[in-house]
Order: structure tokens, then C-alpha cells, then sequence
């Protein structure tokens, strides 16, 4: 195509803009063959092309950044209720614990004063022995229970060694005052003597 002719185009193709959308405008821009505006319009496509893909690519690590840290923070929820039951659940098991530690004197007070009176008879020895199972009724249907370890192996997560004595290696000889549980876990260790062979 001669020069003149690709004039004459571009001019007939400036006439059509107002008319034309703007896909149709490039067309006919490029129509002429000289390819001088059709090369450009490639580069153009090129650039919008790398652009859009390099964004997409910002986009897609955003998005990959927020969906690790929406999975931390409901595996930090999932957690913090969990450590909630979990306090709820030990509070409801052992939160008379103060409560039950400073009423074990009353109970040890209560058992020597009924030790004293074995040998009395009357209302006031029956009256302490209805005290004391009521107490110990309390106390058992609150999680706590009594032990006296004698015989046992000795553990020091669970009795208090005050002597030693002189028979199998190891045990529980005596019990000088008894140890309390509650629940599964040792209120107060019971004050022993341990045998030493």
C-alpha cells in the first residue's frame, strides 16, 4: 500500500473515532498495513499483560498472608477456650481447696475430743459421733476423703515423714495425723513414721 493510500485510511479512520468503540478505532488505525501503530499497540498489550499478572501475583500473596493468619487466630480461639474449660472444669474440682485445708483442724480437733470421750457414755458422746458423720458425710460428698497409709510404701507426694522406725525398710509404721485427698489430688499429706530396717 502506498503512503498516500495509508493517509487516506488513517484519515477515514479519525473520521469514524467519534462513531467507532475503541476496539474498532484500533482496527482501523492498523488496517493500513504500514504496522507502525499496530506494533505499538502490542507493547501496550504487553505491558497491561505484566502489570495485571505482577497484581494478580500481589493478590494472590495477600490473600495466602491473610488465610495463614485467619488459621492462627482461630487455632488461638480454639486454644484460649479450651484453657477456659479447662480452668472451669479445675475450679469447679478444687476451688474449696482453702476452704477445706482450714476446716481439716476442726475435723482433727473434732476425732481427739471424740478419742476422749470412748470411755464416757450419754447424749453428749452420741451428739460428737452425729457431728463427726455428718461432717465426714461433708466432706466425702465435696471430693474430700481420708487416709491413714499405714503399711503402705512410703511416697513423699503423699505422707510427711516426722521418724523412722524399726521395721521393713521403706513403709509406713505409724500414723500420727491422717492425710486428706480431694478429688485425686493431696490435700494434705498424712504425718507418719517410717520404718528404717
Amino acid at each position: 500500500m502506498t503512503e498516500a493510500a495509508c493517509d487516506k485510511q488513517k484519515a477515514k479512520a479519525q473520521d469514524t473515532e467519534n462513531v467507532m468503540p475503541d476496539a474498532a478505532q484500533a482496527d482501523a488505525k492498523t488496517a493500513c498495513g504500514c504496522g507502525k501503530e499496530a506494533a505499538s499497540s502490542e507493547e501496550k498489550k504487553d505491558t497491561a499483560v505484566a502489570e495485571l499478572t505482577e497484581k494478580l501475583q500481589q493478590a494472590e500473596k495477600k490473600i495466602a498472608e491473610n488465610y495463614d493468619m485467619y488459621v492462627r487466630a482461630m487455632a488461638e480461639v480454639e486454644n484460649t477456650r479450651k484453657r477456659a474449660e479447662a480452668d472451669v472444669l479445675k475450679a469447679e474440682k478444687f476451688g474449696i481447696d482453702k476452704f477445706a485445708t482450714n476446716l481439716l483442724p476442726v475435723m482433727d480437733s473434732l476425732e481427739k475430743a471424740m478419742e476422749h470421750a470412748q470411755k464416757e457414755e450419754g447424749p453428749m458422746k452420741d451428739g460428737l459421733l452425729a457431728i463427726y458423720r455428718q461432717l465426714v458425710h461433708a466432706m466425702e460428698v465435696s471430693g474430700m476423703k481420708s487416709f491413714e497409709p499405714v503399711g503402705e510404701k512410703f511416697d513423699p507426694n503423699r505422707h510427711q515423714a516426722v521418724t523412722a522406725e524399726g521395721q521393713e525398710s521403706g513403709t509406713v509404721a505409724t500414723v500420727f495425723q491422717k492425710g486428706w485427698m480431694i478429688q485425686e489430688r493431696v490435700l494434705r499429706p498424712a504425718m507418719v513414721a517410717v520404718a528404717q530396717g
